[in-house]
């Protein structure tokens, strides 16, 4: 699903450099959950905006689901992140003024799904994540877990072939953080999914199918 090959990124001028990433290369099978391990600043997020073509690598490949992101125009980002690849992070980045049952369907409304069909996955992926009985609570209703398994409901809408988490239990205590990564695990097993999540948490790290650590923008596979 994922081939990393030679991944070099870099920061700043030529007088501070940071080597961010340095010849970073592996790969994930489809359909598993890959830990991405290691302290901040090692290099985790870079690799996983790297991956999901936030940012571009100064050398090196990236290829996702057959498609090198590595070689796409702005255009075909955007086509890669509408129809390929979803995100969660560890502030939610919910809307406001949006009910759980509208956040998650925004992704099905900009891809112009008929409404019918929009509110049946709308209400499959609630009741996904457990919060069938939350659909018309606001974000500031909601608890942070609450509002995590939102955020997942909402990556999973348009019915990606890779999800990416970045620290997704960051801001959720350990028991909270624990069913949270727990529900992520059941996701790539129910959905079909394959999910790169970034953490640092050993207990988390046991639920994934590999640990992919990551040391001074170098990773040891």
């Amino acid at each position: 699903m994922v081939s990393v090959r030679g991944v070099h990124r870099r920061f700043g001028s030529e007088t501070s450099v940071v080597h961010a990433l340095k010849g970073v290369s592996f790969d994930v099978e489809a359909g598993t959950m890959v830990a991405l391990a290691g302290r901040s600043g090692s290099g985790k997020t870079t690799l996983l905006n790297v991956i999901g073509g936030l940012d571009r690598p100064d050398e090196g490949e990236v290829l996702v689901d057959g498609v090198e992101v590595t070689r796409l125009d702005e255009d075909g980002l955007s086509k890669l992140r509408r129809e390929r690849v979803s995100y969660v992070f560890q502030t939610f980045g919910l809307i406001p003024v949006l009910s759980a049952a509208e956040n998650v369907g925004a992704p099905l409304r900009l891809a112009r799904m008929a409404a019918a069909d929009r509110e049946k996955r709308v209400a499959l992926l609630l009741d996904l994540v457990g919060l069938t009985d939350h659909a018309a609570q606001r974000p500031g209703e909601m608890s942070g877990g609450q509002q995590q398994r939102v955020a997942i409901a909402r990556a999973l809408a348009a019915s990606p072939r890779l999800l990416i988490a970045d620290e997704p239990t960051g801001q959720l205590d350990a028991e909270t953080g624990r069913s949270v990564m727990a529900l992520l695990r059941a996701v790539v097993e129910s959905e079909g999914v394959t999910a790169i999540v970034s953490t640092h948490d050993p207990v988390m790290m046991a639920l994934a199918d590999r640990v992919v650590r990551i040391s001074d923008g170098r990773v040891d596979v």
